[in-house]
């Protein structure tokens, strides 16, 4: 299970203080397909950078109670100053992978070729969102998080990408951030609405889809 306790997120820019998140209270249980629906802006990112630990919250508070990916694709979880198959032995040594499967398998669903073993500072952008998708698949979490699936390359990878989720999230739970409610009904079998930094549960994918439509 992952908690929301009273959670708050804002950020100081040069206009004052820009609220995100406010008060946001609900609980993630194991096994459920959950997606959080929201215009370009209102939070999403944050929210799954806040679940997943990569920054912490203004006040109040995450609780895990599962193994929590970092957002997949997250360009953050890797080094750019070593190679792709550096960085996939480092993920491997982090989480007690065997070496050598977890090098190949990045190798082979990143389809970054000679370059898996360039720095990753000699990447495109669409090749370093690449090998964190691969990265974040190399390893068994409880909890996937996804964050507006999946704009990672051409459609060919982008399918391989879907399955790959497919096959992840039918045994984990999943929490699904996107502005397009068809990606949500395609993995979701509930939601919640991110809007004026509030976040509302549906239990009815159709109601929550036309609540986001509405807003």
């Amino acid at each position: 299970m992952i908690r929301l306790l009273d959670l708050h997120k804002s950020y100081k820019t040069h206009l004052g203080h820009r609220t995100v998140l406010s008060g946001l209270t609900t609980e993630f249980r194991r096994g459920e397909k959950i997606g959080i629906l929201g215009r370009n802006g209102a939070g999403k990112t944050t929210l799954l950078r806040l679940i997943a630990g990569v920054e912490g919250p203004s006040s109040g508070r995450v609780e895990r109670h599962m193994s929590v990916s970092w957002p997949l694709g997250f360009a953050g979880a890797m080094h750019y100053s070593i190679s792709g198959a550096d960085n996939a032995r480092f993920i491997a040594r982090i989480y007690g992978k065997p070496l050598d499967w977890t090098t190949g398998f990045v190798e082979d669903f990143s389809e970054l070729g000679e370059y898996f073993r360039l720095p990753v500072r000699t990447y495109s952008s669409g090749m370093i969102m690449r090998l964190g998708f691969a990265l974040s698949l190399a390893v068994d979490f409880d909890c996937y998080l996804v964050d507006e699936v999946i704009a990672v390359g051409d459609s060919r990878f982008g399918e391989r990408c879907r399955q790959a989720l497919a096959e992840r999230h039918a045994r984990s739970t999943l929490l699904l951030v996107s502005h397009q409610p068809e990606t949500v009904r395609a993995f979701c079998s509930s939601a919640a609405v991110l809007h004026d930094g509030r976040l509302t549960r549906y239990d009815d994918l159709d109601e929550a889809i036309a609540i986001y439509r509405a807003a």
